[in-house]
């Protein structure tokens, strides 16, 4: 089943976020235009969208997605979801050019985590039809999506996008747009504290963490999730909500600005806040 007016879906880049949006909208019947300048990166895409398939559903899956290096490839998208890294700069670019590709009945959205909407709809042509729709990581097994309705965001766009993430098997939480919106000033004032309980020697980061999973149910710790995330993509989160909303309780860390100079980024980096071997967490804190 496909949403009416909605049956081809534009993705631009195909990282973690972008491969795991594509592989949802094809295991739910969605043709999928993944777009990435980096034929490599495509490749990998969908090579790692076939490891996390079921391989009875693989075949159908595979016929569902086309792969392409231009943006064209998304010219007869009825929605085209940006999901690139988190730039204002990389994403005006994608968003001028989608504008003069795009037919005009397109739904534009970005799947950015913390960049106001109003800020990005400046660069689309009909801000009406611009939406935030921010999935979590990873996207098949997450079940929320965020929709960010922008201040010049039309009532049939967010309609339309509530009713696809339905479709897809997702809980739609509408929000207005403001800088993190719901979920990221949420989860990096927790992050924040945690990182600051652990710098006034309150509590180890395994004990801050069994807290949160053992007493509030979170599946991870806050120190686990920022590792998860990666601590430069914390760090550079929090930094934007500090500036954007004068509020020090957003101010990265000084453990998490030393963690991530030297490199430790989290799990990508096989060290942050903790050590994992193969992408396991060592139970050892580091």
């Amino acid at each position: 089943m496909t949403i009416r007016g909605i049956n081809k879906i534009g993705v631009i880049g195909a990282g973690t976020m972008g491969r795991g949006i594509a592989q949802v909208f094809a295991m739910h019947g969605y043709y999928v235009a993944l777009v990435d300048r980096d034929d490599n990166m495509l490749k990998a895409a969908v090579e790692g969208i076939r490891e996390h398939t079921d391989p009875a559903l693989w075949p159908k899956v595979a016929d569902l997605i086309e792969t392409g290096t231009r943006m064209e490839a998304a010219a007869d998208c009825d929605i085209v979801v940006e999901a690139v890294y988190e730039d204002v700069t990389a994403k005006k670019g994608i968003f001028k050019a989608l504008g003069s590709i795009c037919r005009p009945s397109a739904i534009i959205a970005s799947n950015t985590s913390s960049i106001s909407i109003g800020e990005l709809s400046a660069f689309v042509p009909d801000p009406t039809r611009f939406i935030g729709m921010h999935f979590m990581n990873p996207p098949k097994v997450m079940k929320l999506i965020e929709i960010i309705k922008g201040s010049k965001t039309a009532g049939r766009t967010v309609r339309a996008v509530v009713d696809l993430a339905r479709d897809i098997g997702k809980e739609p939480a509408v929000v207005n747009d403001s800088p993190g919106f719901v979920s990221n000033r949420l989860l990096f004032a927790l992050i924040g504290e945690a990182i600051r309980l652990h710098e006034a020697g309150v509590a180890a980061k395994e004990d801050i963490d069994s807290v949160m999973k053992y007493g509030m149910n979170h599946p991870m710790g806050p120190l686990e999730l920022a590792d998860f995330i990666g601590l430069d993509v914390c760090k550079n989160i929090m930094e934007y909500l500090h500036g954007q909303l004068d509020d020090d309780k957003y101010a990265p860390p000084p453990s998490l600005l030393s963690l991530v100079k030297a490199g430790r980024l989290g799990r990508k980096a096989g060290e942050g806040f903790y050590k994992y071997d193969h992408g396991e967490r060592v139970k050892k804190a580091v």
